[in-house]
């Protein structure tokens, strides 16, 4: 499951743009290859984001993966209901499964990012 209406970053992060705010996820194909997440560190409301910088950390039974900030700016939400309920990111990643909203600094950032077709490209789904 890929939606048309999203950016992809090459480390599995979704992006949508909703005006100058970019909300951000893991995509479907991350959260089934990382299996059953148990915990998600996110950043505080507030911190800065880097493009390709780490944001937070998912924790899966099987592993654990750092979260990369696809656009640069600042963090204006975090999604507080993973702290207790991170497996609502195998459940509805694209939903209820968003992570963090950012305040875009440069929103050309979002112009580097892969389109669905070349995200399923990547991820051999094409």
């Amino acid at each position: 499951m890929v939606p048309e209406n999203l950016k992809y970053t090459d480390q599995h992060e979704w992006v949508r743009v909703e005006g100058d705010t970019a909300v951000v996820g893991i995509t479907d194909y991350a959260q089934g290859e990382l299996g059953d997440i148990v915990y998600v560190e996110l950043p505080l409301v507030g911190s800065s984001t880097a493009v390709k910088k780490a944001f937070g950390v998912v924790e899966a039974v099987k592993t654990v993966s750092d979260l990369y900030a696809p656009v640069s700016g600042q963090v204006t939400a975090v999604n507080e209901g993973l702290a207790t309920d991170a497996v609502v990111v195998n459940k509805s990643p694209y939903d209820e499964g968003w992570m963090i909203k950012i305040k875009m600094s440069n929103p050309s950032d979002v112009d580097s990012l892969l389109s669905p077709a070349e995200y399923k490209k990547l991820i051999g789904k094409e």
